[in-house]
């Protein structure tokens, strides 16, 4: 803290004088639409310190210096100015909405629950407020109400992306598969050039058991994101499980070509790949991989335990099978509904 400190009141020394030159106009053009987060900062430090500006003007200044404080990741001294802020103005909803979002990235959700409260008092219209204290519900493991306020950001404002998308997602993690495919369909009309929508769907359609819709789901995603690794690994196992073998086998090799070294999802996927494909030895390779990444990978575990016991090594297969099943006790009924039934791999 102590060399944060520091390191903040050299920066306020070094730039501060060059701007106190300026008028007042460029400073606040520094202090409003600097995109130099040091140099916002210095900005609005002039506007503050130079007792010219007072209420609704200082206000502002305090939030615009809190939001590049936050853009730091500086959440302290962001937090400090935006509780400025809204002393100074305790109607400030976007002061309220700034300190929500520094509370939610300081992982200090129940502030960020209250100054949400607080900024939907002032305005029981703002779409934003209910998607901050959504975001914050979420985070804090309560996804019931998460939904219910990613809900009326929705019916406030039928074009919000983000509520549709954190409505899915938070869906999808209670096992609503259904309705998460219908949000991040709503996601998808909204912003078609996002490629987290279309990955999310894909990931549901997995869930449900749909390949057939998943995997143009994860074509879309990386046409739109072709650097993404994660993606490939995602088409990866769907089209293995789907019996795309080859197709699959070019994804988990281009996924491991941009993320060679700490891929696990690939690695895994590959294995399962060859599992299916009766090259025992190269699922083998990879199973091992995967599971130096992650020892407690219970696909990879067992799936390489079907490859060993194919190898003729019992005792190590079935080790291995036990680990998975202690692990993920339902593994044996995963593997068959995907195309590798215990007694045939």
């Amino acid at each position: 803290m102590h060399l944060l400190a520091k390191s903040l009141v050299l920066v306020l020394l070094g730039t501060a004088p060059i701007l106190v030159a300026q008028t007042s106009d460029e400073n606040w053009k520094h202090c409003s639409t600097e995109n130099n987060p040091d140099a916002k900062i210095a900005g609005c430090a002039v506007i503050i310190q130079s007792g010219q500006v007072k209420g609704a003007e200082l206000a502002m200044a305090f939030n615009n210096r809190g939001i590049a404080y936050s853009n730091k990741g500086d959440y302290d001294h962001a937090i400090s100015d935006f509780t400025e802020a809204i002393r100074l103005k305790p109607d400030f909803e976007m002061a309220y909405d700034n300190r929500a979002l520094a509370y939610i990235d300081h992982a200090d959700y129940d502030h960020a629950i209250q100054d949400m409260n607080d900024a939907i008092k002032l305005n029981a219209k703002d779409a934003d407020a209910y998607y901050l204290r959504a975001t914050a519900y979420y985070k804090n493991q309560d996804a019931f109400h998460g939904i219910q306020d990613y809900t009326q950001a929705i019916q406030l404002n039928p074009k919000y992306f983000e509520a549709y998308y954190f409505r899915g997602y938070a869906y999808y993690e209670y096992g609503h598969f259904d309705e998460a495919i219908q949000d991040f369909s709503a996601a998808i009309k909204i912003k078609p050039d996002d490629p987290r929508a279309f990955k999310s769907r894909g990931d549901a359609y997995v869930q449900n058991g749909d390949y057939e819709h998943a995997i143009p789901d994860f074509t879309s995603a990386i046409t739109l994101k072709p650097e993404d690794a994660s993606l490939y690994a995602s088409r990866c196992w769907a089209r293995a499980i789907f019996n795309q073998l080859s197709d699959a086998l070019d994804d988990c090799n281009k996924s491991l070509q941009i993320i060679p070294n700490s891929n696990t999802a690939a690695l895994d996927s590959r294995g399962f790949t060859y599992l299916k494909m009766k090259n025992y030895d190269a699922a083998i390779t990879d199973y091992k991989a995967a599971l130096t990444l992650d020892p407690n990978l219970a696909t990879s575990l067992y799936g390489r335990g079907l490859a060993e016991r194919q190898k003729g090594r019992a005792a190590v297969a079935a080790r291995d099978i036990a680990a998975a099943k202690s692990l993920l006790p339902q593994i044996t009924d995963y593997f068959a509904k995907w195309g590798i039934p215990a007694h045939k791999p």
